[in-house]
């Protein structure tokens, strides 16, 4: 199941604004300060394609997120269609930055002439304009490499990076970053109080991550703890098993650098990665 992550401003989890930045760190914090400087952060290729695996894991209940290009259907959770492999929605605006930024680098391309249609039901769940084609171009167009491409893109300067870049600012390893990941991928990192950067302040009236003292573990789970909170502000993300049967699992087994194997279950259903 894909959820997006960009939400209008009648929707509980979503930012605001179309783009999603990470939460500034304060300036004195030193990166990664309690990362041994040998680590791999997220943002190295084995770890980045893990990473992929397990949010594909909750996404779309499949290990092979590159399968996942040509992905779209709507699933009545008041975002209009989710597709792709972060689950990008034409009611959230990321949908709509990606088909824009599509545009700019391939002019012409199958899916530009639904640019209006989806100016317009941004911040809604309207098909208005979209439908009946807009499924079968978009999986027309998952075909271009440079489709793929720029979902790549998009993913990375919305959701990975600014997620690394905390993480790492913050003074967390590999399994702080991906908590981090997946939290704005769902969340967004608006202003409303279930984004990424508003999960982070409440979970700093709990602890402190490495970067201010804090230990590791307790401030990532300080973090689980608001991210629950979050996630049961809103039906549709009202199953935590992402984090009680996959992140709370790889913590408490002090996996900080996530490391392979890991097992872990999403929704009850099993997945492993050797």
């Amino acid at each position: 199941m894909a959820i997006g992550a960009l939400l209008g401003s009648a929707l509980l989890a979503v930012p605001v604004t179309a783009h999603a930045t990470a939460a500034p760190a304060p300036a004195s914090a030193p990166a990664a300060a309690a990362v041994p400087a040998a680590a791999a952060g997220l943002d190295d290729p084995v770890k980045k394609d893990i990473a992929m695996q397990i949010v594909s894991s909750a996404e779309n209940s499949s290990l092979d997120w590159k399968a996942q290009y040509k992905y779209i259907e709507d699933i009545d959770d008041g975002r209009g269609y989710t597709a792709g492999i972060i689950g990008f929605c034409s009611g959230t605006g990321d949908m709509l930055d990606l088909v824009e930024y599509y545009t700019q680098v391939k002019p012409g391309n199958v899916l530009a002439k639904y640019l209006p249609a989806l100016r317009k039901v941004d911040g809604s769940d309207s098909h208005a304009g979209l439908d009946p084609n807009f499924t079968k171009d978009w999986a027309k167009a998952a075909q271009d490499g440079e489709f793929k491409k720029a979902q790549d893109h998009e993913r990375d300067r919305v959701y990975f990076n600014p997620a690394v870049r905390q993480g790492k600012s913050d003074g967390v390893g590999v399994l702080g970053q991906f908590i981090y990941y997946d939290a704005i991928v769902m969340h967004g990192d608006g202003s409303d109080s279930t984004s990424f950067r508003n999960i982070r302040k409440r979970a700093l009236s709990k602890a402190k991550p490495p970067a201010q003292g804090g230990n590791e573990t307790a401030w990532l789970n300080a973090f689980l703890d608001a991210r629950v909170w979050a996630m049961k502000q809103e039906e549709a993300h009202s199953d935590t098993s992402r984090v009680d049967t996959a992140q709370r699992v790889f913590l408490k087994k002090g996996n900080l650098n996530l490391n392979t194997p890991l097992d872990w279950k999403v929704y009850g259903d099993p997945f492993h990665i050797g």
